[in-house]
């Protein structure tokens, strides 16, 4: 889930909205304004309630982001690096760019997101104690303890990729020391669990609660989803255990000219011939830098004519590189962590090829067709 919009860091890690987060954030306001403020303080104007409303949203979701804070901040201390955290319509999700090497991590890491939200339902609900007879506080205290110990009792729900899916996996990792065997467990408990979702969430809208349900079946849709994509990717990183990137990398990366316009390249190369990283060279004929589709895309279609490779190229001393011997699996991982698509490969100095998570997929899927 990548964000739409970045706010800002916390302890170094990168927060972000996706677009989805602002309906949410429209409708737990909505719902704070015009419906529990209102019954808890009819004696309040319109205006009032409002601002209420707002501040325990804002509070809410920035009990989420705790809740993530919680999963990435164990993460970094065990040594797996943390890409960013999104909050989106379903409350927010960590980045972590590696699996854990261990039960005992994966444990960790992943009950670490409850009991941040668990502190906070403990929080909220001694400020309710204290402020209950103070207007404006008590309503939004008690509101901000529910919604955290309902944060944290949902996300202990046993399905992948939930958290509780997540100790789910680490208690059958543990057990039967096998960490694939544990993933395809703990998806097929998240796929049952979503579907559980979806059939409660079908009888609801079917019984007259038509929002509720269609809710309900929505976030069984969404988390069948993430638990069949969670035992792909698993499946994925196995299969590529052992393979070099020599075997996968694209040797076909053809060198051009620095001084050729995008638009030369986009009809000559990516069009014409379906390619899309190239190798930029020199007036001397020295590769100087790598263009890639994606670098041309940033570039507005309407100075593609006037612009050459050489002004939106990345240096070759500013580019991750890649021994043609190295492990695939763990060049993939270093490039998630760089946060890039494809990067080139080098065997005794020299450019031999390009590496790329599609790459990887394609080399895959013909091992699969051959039967290997």
């Amino acid at each position: 889930m990548n964000a739409n919009i970045r706010i800002g860091k916390v302890f170094g890690i990168p927060i972000g909205l996706h677009s989805s987060w602002f309906l949410v954030f429209g409708l737990v306001l909505i719902s704070l304004s015009t419906g529990y403020f209102p019954q808890e303080y009819p004696q309040l104007s319109l205006i009032t309630n409002i601002i209420l409303a707002v501040v325990t949203t804002i509070l809410f979701f920035g009990s989420v982001l705790l809740h993530e804070l919680g999963h990435s901040i164990l993460a970094i201390r065990s040594g797996i690096p943390v890409k960013g955290i999104t909050l989106f319509i379903f409350g927010g999700v960590a980045q972590i760019t590696r699996e854990p090497n261990s039960p005992g991590v994966e444990f960790r890491v992943a009950i670490a997101g409850p009991l941040t939200s668990l502190s906070l339902a403990g929080f909220f609900g001694l400020a309710y104690l204290l402020d209950h007879q103070i207007p404006y506080l008590a309503a939004p205290s008690i509101y901000l303890a529910r919604i955290n110990l309902m944060l944290a009792l949902f996300n202990m729900i046993p399905g992948f990729p939930l958290d509780g899916g997540r100790v789910l996996r680490a208690l059958v990792w543990r057990f039967t020391g096998n960490f694939r065997r544990a993933t395809q467990f703990a998806s097929t408990s998240g796929q049952l669990v979503a579907f559980g979702f979806i059939g409660f969430g079908i009888f609801t809208v079917f019984t007259g609660n038509f929002m509720n349900g269609l809710w309900l079946a929505f976030i069984g849709w969404f988390l069948q989803n993430a638990a069949s994509s969670a035992a792909y990717q698993v499946n994925f990183r196995e299969r590529l255990r052992g393979i070099s990137v020599l075997q996968a990398m694209d040797r076909g990366c053809p060198e051009i000219s620095g001084l050729l316009s995008l638009n030369q390249i986009v009809q000559d190369f990516v069009l014409g011939r379906g390619q899309h990283t190239f190798f930029v060279s020199d007036a001397d004929g020295k590769t100087v830098g790598m263009v890639t589709l994606q670098d041309i895309t940033r570039i507005p279609k309407i100075q593609w004519r006037f612009v050459t490779a050489e002004r939106v190229m990345i240096p070759i001393n500013r580019l991750l590189k890649f021994e043609s011997s190295d492990d695939l699996l763990a060049t993939l991982q270093a490039m998630d962590e760089a946060n890039i698509i494809e990067a080139p490969v080098v065997f005794q100095d020299q450019l031999v090829g390009v590496i790329s998570r599609e790459q990887a997929r394609r080399y895959l899927r013909l091992r699969t067709d051959l039967g290997i």
